[in-house]
């Protein structure tokens, strides 16, 4: 077990250098293999690799390239891989199962290019999920979605960035959130309820464009929310050009955060020695990938991480961007926190509550050993 605080779980990390001897899809096939991708999938297992297709207008989401890479050294171990993804809570091309999967294969995630089916997890419409019980603080179970539930193994292909809602999304987002059914989100975002700063509203109506619910209006020239008909998708906090709109908190803040982390719980209940999770920390974002659009990253393009652990990999990853420079040219608002870039982009949200009660619920450790392989130029 990697739950107990004192464990120091090992993170392996390669960077983006590459060479003729040593391009970037032979360090990965190393990465992978160091960090124990063959004692989490066996011959015969069928392997559900959870990533991100990205929503319409983003970039920012895993290249396919690398997932082909991935799919391709799975298949070598003698398993059978598919490429999954859940249904979103707001309205967009990834609603259903239908329009998400055109999405992907738009996207360059088709079997032809990624060498494996694509698979919606939880079903048409978002409800095919199977209950976990947990016992914890908000939950007594979970669902999780069918199709990852049922697999055998399990890789997390993630890309690390900034989170309107969490401060920063990682491994432990893309778990939780990721792999969950549109109930699970549901319940997760329903503490969030944003809030317009009149002072700083412009009356721009951006927000009203992308809300799914229709719950913004425009009233003396300023945005209106009513929170009774928000789903608390963000999305509103995410596109507002003034930083007017914020987290407006109907419970606790941690609430949301701690829900995260019973979700991971959930979705690792059959899977905790079945799993390999990878970060990839590049093209660093402000925001997800489920907006519309992808930023200039504002820290430069670090490296891949991989681990068993799920709590090390995304603390190590925290760590490699707050040491890393801010990129001159980033889209980023005018509190600079160098050792806390997360925190100095969301100011209202303290990030460190998803990885305290990820401890307190032994998801992983904080402690961890940052192995670099070919010589991995970033440091901490």
């Amino acid at each position: 077990m990697i739950n107990k605080n004192e464990t120091v779980s090992n993170v392996f990390a390669i960077d983006y250098h590459s060479s003729y001897t040593k391009n970037i899809f032979k360090k990965i096939k190393k990465l992978l293999f160091e960090a124990g991708l063959s004692d989490a999938v066996k011959e015969g297992d069928i392997v559900a690799i959870k990533t991100h297709f990205g929503e319409e207008g983003n970039t920012g989401f895993i290249s396919p390239l690398y997932i082909r890479h991935v799919v391709d050294i799975i298949r070598e171990l003698g398993a059978n891989p598919f490429v999954t993804d859940t249904n979103t809570l707001y309205k967009g091309e990834r609603t259903n199962a239908v329009d998400h999967l055109m999405l992907a294969y738009k996207h360059g995630f088709s079997p032809v290019t990624i060498n494996a089916p694509v698979v919606i997890a939880d079903g048409l419409r978002g409800h095919n999920g199977v209950k976990v019980d947990i016992n914890g603080k908000h939950y007594d179970s979970v669902k999780v979605a069918e199709a990852i539930y049922e697999a055998d193994s399990m890789i997390t292909l993630s890309h690390f960035k900034g989170h309107e809602v969490f401060g920063f999304g990682g491994t432990l987002k893309n778990i939780a959130m990721g792999c969950s059914i549109r109930e699970g989100k549901m319940s997760m975002h329903s503490t969030v309820a944003p809030f317009v700063k009149e002072k700083k509203c412009t009356g721009c109506e951006i927000c009203i464009t992308v809300c799914p619910e229709n719950t913004i209006k425009i009233i003396n020239n300023k945005a209106v929310i009513k929170p009774e008909g928000c789903i608390g998708c963000a999305d509103c906090i995410a596109v507002c050009p003034e930083h007017a709109i914020r987290i407006n908190w109907n419970a606790e803040p941690s609430v949301i955060q701690e829900k995260l982390i019973e979700h991971v719980e959930g979705v690792l209940s059959n899977k905790r020695d079945k799993s390999l999770f990878v970060n990839f920390i590049k093209d660093v974002t402000p925001l997800c990938d489920c907006v519309n659009h992808s930023d200039i990253p504002f820290v430069n393009d670090i490296g891949i991480l991989a681990s068993r652990d799920p709590l090390a990999i995304d603390k190590a990853s925290v760590d490699l961007v707050n040491n890393a420079q801010w990129r001159n040219d980033a889209n980023i608002p005018p509190i600079k926190i160098d050792n806390d870039k997360f925190s100095s982009l969301y100011p209202d949200i303290n990030w460190r509550i998803q990885i305290d009660y990820a401890v307190q619920r032994e998801i992983g450790s904080v402690n961890y050993n940052l192995i670099k392989l070919f010589k991995a130029k970033f440091s901490l």
